[in-house]
């Protein structure tokens, strides 16, 4: 069984959701991803390399850093966005 790392998902997940969320009802946030230095050094060096990742990439550096898929895929669109916002 593979957890995708968010805390949502932990026991108890839903009490911990409501109440970062001030009490409020609706949907749930999920936990901020805390990444390593050693993740990100990595991740920035795939990214210079490359900007957008294939199924295939992805899946591979998912199982190196020991994240998942939706991680990275989410990382490289931020990575993106935070280029963009640069330039």
């Amino acid at each position: 069984d593979e957890s995708s790392g968010y805390e949502s998902e932990s026991a108890g997940g839903e009490r911990a959701g409501a109440a970062a969320a001030g009490g409020s009802r609706g949907r749930q946030r999920r936990a901020r991803t805390a990444f390593t230095s050693e993740q990100v050094c990595r991740l920035e060096k795939t990214f210079q390399r490359q900007k957008y990742l294939g199924a295939t990439e992805r899946r591979k550096l998912a199982a190196a850093l020991q994240l998942s898929e939706i991680q990275i895929k989410t990382w490289f669109q931020n990575r993106r966005m935070k280029l963009k916002r640069q330039i």
